[in-house]
C-alpha cells in the first residue's frame, strides 16, 4: 500500500512516462493503482483475483478520463477505449505466459 512505480513506454509514436500509486489493497484478492503523474486526466486500475479450479482468474477494471475535454472524449470514442482494452489484453497475455513457465 502506498508504493509507487514509474515506467516509460511508447504509445502512438510518443515516449511517455507514467507514475501510479497503490491506493487500495486487500491481499490476496485485490489491489488498485491510480495515476499520480502521466498523460491521462486520471485513471484507476483495479486488479481482482479469484481462485478457480486449476489456477487464478484475474479481472481488470480500468477507468480513465482523458485530458482535453471534448477532444479527449472524442478520442476515447474514436480509438482510445479500444486501444487501452487491447493493451490490457496483451499485457495480461504476457503476464500469464510468464507466470505459467
Amino acid at each position: 500500500m502506498g508504493e509507487t512505480v514509474t515506467w516509460r513506454a511508447k504509445h502512438f509514436g510518443i515516449w511517455q512516462s507514467l507514475t501510479s500509486k497503490i491506493t487500495d489493497y486487500n491481499y490476496p484478492i485485490f489491489f488498485a493503482d491510480e495515476m499520480v503523474n502521466g498523460a491521462f486526466k486520471s485513471f484507476r486500475h483495479e486488479h481482482h483475483f479469484l481462485v478457480v479450479e486449476n489456477g487464478t482468474l484475474m479481472r481488470d477494471v480500468f477507468v480513465f478520463e482523458s485530458p482535453l475535454g471534448v477532444l479527449g472524449k472524442f478520442a476515447n470514442w474514436l480509438f482510445l477505449k479500444k486501444y487501452m482494452s487491447d493493451l490490457l489484453v496483451e499485457r495480461n497475455r504476457v503476464i500469464k505466459k510468464a507466470a505459467e513457465l
